[in-house]
């Protein structure tokens, strides 16, 4: 009251004056908050700058390094194309240069048409021209007959053409016969020159199997062992293997001897397990023969197959390859008839590759051409038919199937593959060293040939060819008639197999013709 009474004013002044001061304080700390309001804003906004620059920096940064990574991708996707369009402008470029080629060889080809075309042009007119000279002679000659003779004009005519005919006949045929000879030799020179290329092409091994097996030993007291108590272990294992074991002074070694290459391949393999096993008494030897004997189609289809692969043939038939594979156990003069199917299958394709055939077909007729040898000790007929049947019967292509028929002629050739496979499988089985068939043998054998073809009445003269695989009999014509060399043919065809024993097939040829001769003087 004194403070107020001091200043000399009334109470309410004072209260206007405090409400004055409270009201510009309170404007005054609402300015101070609003500025701080607009810098902490302000703040927020550069701080907001600062972040959307560093992002924009760092967006720059990672455009221009995709962009580089774009640029890269794209120069190697351009120099990759422009490799690709180099080596298409290069084939193209060759391929020009070849049609170029091609059509420089067909306009000398067609230059050479016109020259030929002129020349026979030439030569009709000089063919007209002589032809209308014939006719004038032929005219005035028919004049003098018919005045010197007597005769009218349609007998001399007659006569005329009769003389003409039997000139043009002979013309004709002296014609035909120099064809024939040009032809047939240029055909001879051609096949020599596919097959020794073939020949030449194609290496394999001169080697052929013989009927024993040779088991080597660690030592010599295993052969007691073999041998076994009074013989029984021997005598067990030659009854349940169908070989005879030969034991002799050779050190080390034991030699299995039979002629069925199925049985001595399980007791080669049964040896050799009892060997290393040790245990060699009569159980355990059967029981070794039999486990062997039940790898044995394991190892047929197992054969089968590799053959297949060495032949370079797709793969064939599950049953095929296995009927295929037991050719690996059959023999043919000591030849392996598997190993020879597939050289035989390399040389058909190497034949059709020289006429530019079908490589691939050639080689499956080829590796097939003996499939029927498998089957032989289960069917009647010749190996070639049983094979085709059973490819047939499989499904197999009917050019194929026709190959493996006629390769011994037995049936019409329709297609080229028949005559392949019988050149493969001549140059095949005649190699040096492919079979061991001595030579004395071999001329015996032709020997025999001849003489039974000799042997019938009528027959002049009679040679073994192709190897002693056919047999060509020459007969009198004024003795025996067409009829009758056909059966002398039967006749020797059942002399032979009577009393001849021989591989494979004898085709026998009966050849009757009548010569004409005459001498000029």
């Amino acid at each position: 009251m004194s403070l107020i009474a001091a200043f000399g004013l009334p109470e309410a002044g004072w209260v206007l004056l405090g409400g004055a001061f409270g009201y510009a304080y309170v404007r005054y700390k609402e300015r101070v908050r609003r500025r701080e309001i607009s810098e902490l804003r302000a703040a927020e906004i550069e701080a907001g700058k600062r972040e959307a620059e560093a992002l924009l920096r760092e967006a720059r940064i990672a455009a221009n390094e995709e962009a580089i990574k774009l640029r890269s991708q794209a120069e190697l996707a351009y120099v990759t194309r422009q490799q690709e369009v180099a080596a298409a402008e290069q084939r193209l470029a060759q391929r020009e240069a070849l049609i170029t080629t091609q059509l420089e060889g067909f306009l000398q080809r067609e230059k050479s048409i016109q020259a030929q075309q002129t020349a026979l042009d030439a030569r009709d007119c000089a063919l007209e021209k002589a032809r209308a000279e014939v006719d004038s002679l032929a005219r005035e000659r028919r004049e003098q007959l018919a005045k010197a003779a007597h005769i009218s004009e349609s007998e001399a005519r007659a006569q005329l053409l009769k003389e003409c005919e039997a000139a043009a006949l002979s013309d004709a045929n002296e014609i035909s016969r120099r064809i024939l000879s040009e032809a047939k030799s240029k055909a001879e020179d051609s096949a020599r020159r596919i097959i020794s290329l073939a020949i030449q092409r194609y290496a394999a091994q001169h080697t052929y199997e013989t009927t024993t097996a040779t088991i080597a030993l660690t030592g010599d007291e295993i052969k007691g062992r073999i041998i076994g108590r009074e013989g029984r272990n021997i005598r067990a294992f030659e009854a349940l293997t169908g070989v005879t074991v030969l034991i002799d002074d050779t050190p080390g070694a034991v030699v299995l001897s039979g002629f069925d290459p199925v049985r001595r391949e399980i007791a080669r393999e049964a040896m050799q397990r009892l060997i290393l096993d040790g245990r060699i008494h009569p159980t355990r030897i059967e029981e070794v023969v039999a486990k062997v004997k039940e790898e044995m189609d394991e190892n047929v289809r197992k054969a089968g197959e590799d053959a297949i692969f060495r032949a370079g043939v797709p793969p064939l038939h599950e049953e095929i390859a296995q009927v295929l594979g037991r050719l690996r156990f059959r023999m043919s003069f000591s030849q392996n008839v598997l190993d020879h199917s597939v050289e035989v299958a390399h040389l058909t394709g190497l034949l059709a590759a020289e006429l530019g055939l079908n490589i691939a077909a050639a080689k499956r007729a080829g590796l097939l051409h003996d499939i029927g040898k498998a089957l032989q000790q289960d069917m009647e007929g010749s190996h070639a038919q049983i094979g085709a049947d059973f490819l047939q019967r499989l499904g197999e292509a009917p050019d194929i199937v026709n190959g493996v028929a006629a390769h011994h002629d037995e049936v019409p050739h329709i297609c080229l593959w028949g005559i392949l496979v019988s050149a493969a499988d001549a140059i095949s089985a005649s190699r040096p060293g492919a079979r061991s068939e001595t030579m004395d043998i071999y001329v015996k054998r032709l020997e025999n040939l001849e003489k039974i073809g000799l042997s019938f009445p009528g027959v002049d003269k009679c040679y073994a060819v192709q190897a002693g695989r056919e047999l060509r009999v020459f007969v009198q014509p004024e003795v025996l008639t067409d009829d009758q060399a056909a059966a002398l043919a039967r006749n020797v065809c059942r002399k032979i197999e009577d009393e001849m024993q021989y591989p494979g097939q004898i085709r026998v040829t009966v050849i009757r013709e009548t010569r004409a001769v005459e001498f000029a003087k």
